[in-house]
């Protein structure tokens, strides 16, 4: 073993064994060399494998600190039970190790945020967002490769900007992201629905849409749908693929979720495209934070001109400083050991709200998916914001689903359950609560 190697596995082992604390200082150079008695070139190869691997860092003038990989301390446990918030918990991202990203990637990129950059995105992210997409069963060139400042302008730029099909109106799944719907309705654009429940969507009913209307293309959530929860089956995403190439029209696949999948063999509808249809959306908001404002975009070739051109013209490139630290998070497999752990904790959340619902409201579909998300269906004669108004006072809290469907598509009875942010031990005390709820109060028209 070279000396350099024994130096830092002798470092390595003190900063896992906790002897170096997180945000400790290193001892100096001279410090180390005459510690190990060997050269301070060799002690500098050392650290920068220990920096290249974001275990220490460099300040200027200052020395050599470790890491601190802690998360945030868990804020004081309140009563409110909040299944509203679909925004990750904040306390559980160590944002001291991304801030340390941050940090490195201004030391490393100072000369280039003085200058606009690629209408694409950083390049070196670029190339680390083909590797990550890999895992997700989604392999594309380089050149097909968008990062956008989040999936919210990548779905502004396509629904603004021409297709090949030459076509206007855009379908979306009934209900959906209400960020999208509120954009589609400030701009005026041409929308149609198409109704999506626990037994997916009806692919006659998609048919006979795609035949008769002038769809430029379909917006769709296979996986984790927002806000039902629900997925579509393999034999689905077939039928939908085929039915969009019959007839033109391209698909928009917004995967938000893929990284809390935790069947091994379900692809995106990507993955399965053959007709090169699929305009494939992936954000960092739910596994990271929304504030990261990185999302990406992988367009088939008959996009990317168009799409580049009005990229252009909106903000020229996306966040220089988020774009180079989140290619140091990823390539310092941080992201990767985060996205584990945080996968971990979310299926344990959805498993106990999926045997809550089970338990106390066998009687009301929902959705069997294991997420952070689900939903249950009363029937029509429940008053559902008198049941969301009755909750809050107890500190329950629930957002109504009238902002996820366009004016005048008919509405379900459909109560949102989110537990991103609530504690494990309270989901089924939530759930307890709604069902104690329709049996004592006069909720019925």
């Amino acid at each position: 073993m070279l000396k350099y190697e024994s130096i830092y596995h002798d470092l390595c082992g003190r900063i896992h064994n906790a002897d170096l604390q997180s945000g400790e200082k290193l001892p100096s150079i001279r410090q180390l060399a005459q510690q190990f008695s060997c050269s301070k070139s060799t002690i500098l190869t050392a650290l920068q494998k220990l920096e290249d691997q974001h275990l220490i860092y460099a300040i200027p003038k200052s020395g050599y600190y470790v890491v601190d990989h802690q998360i945030a301390q868990k804020p004081t446990s309140t009563n409110t039970m909040d299944f509203a918030t679909s925004s990750p918990t904040w306390h559980a991202f160590p944002y001291q190790d991304f801030q340390h990203c941050m940090n490195k990637a201004i030391d490393t990129y100072q000369t280039d945020l003085f200058k606009y950059g690629t209408p694409k995105g950083l390049p070196s992210l670029i190339s680390e967002a083909k590797k990550l997409l890999e895992s997700y069963q989604v392999f594309t060139d380089i050149n097909n490769i968008f990062i956008t400042s989040g999936v919210q302008q990548a779905l502004s730029l396509l629904s603004l900007m021409p297709f090949p099909n030459n076509r206007k109106t855009i379908l979306v799944e009934q209900p959906s992201y209400h960020l999208f719907l509120d954009f589609l309705k400030t701009y005026n654009l041409p929308v149609i629905g198409i109704k999506r429940s626990t037994n997916g969507i009806d692919l006659i009913e998609l048919e006979q849409i795609f035949r008769k209307n002038d769809i430029k293309f379909f917006y769709t959530m296979p996986r984790f749908h927002n806000p039902l929860g629900t997925s579509y089956s393999k034999k689905e995403k077939e039928a939908i693929l085929h039915l969009a190439n019959q007839y033109d029209v391209y698909i928009v696949e917004d995967d938000f979720l893929a990284d809390f999948e935790y069947k091994s063999k379900r692809d995106p509808m990507f993955a399965m495209d053959t007709y090169n249809k699929v305009i494939y959306l992936k954000s960092f908001s739910k596994i990271m934070f929304p504030g990261l404002r990185i999302g990406f975009a992988i367009l088939p070739n008959a996009l990317i001109n168009i799409f580049q051109q009005h990229k252009i013209t909106t903000d020229i490139d996306s966040s220089m400083i988020s774009q180079a630290a989140l290619e140091l998070y990823l390539k310092s497999g941080m992201f990767e050991r985060y996205r584990a752990k945080v996968h971990g904790n979310y299926h344990k959340r959805g498993k106990i709200l999926q045997h809550s619902i089970k338990t106390h409201l066998p009687m009301y579909p929902a959705s069997s998916e294991i997420s952070m998300h689900s939903h249950i269906i009363f029937p029509k004669n429940v008053d559902l914001n008198r049941i969301i108004h009755h909750l809050s006072h107890k500190q329950i809290l629930f957002n109504p689903i009238e902002h996820n469907y366009l004016a005048g598509f008919y509405r379900e009875r459909i109560l949102k359950i989110n537990v991103s942010t609530i504690d494990d031990e309270k989901i089924e005390d939530g759930i307890k609560e709604i069902a104690y709820t329709l049996y004592n109060l006069d909720n019925y028209f």
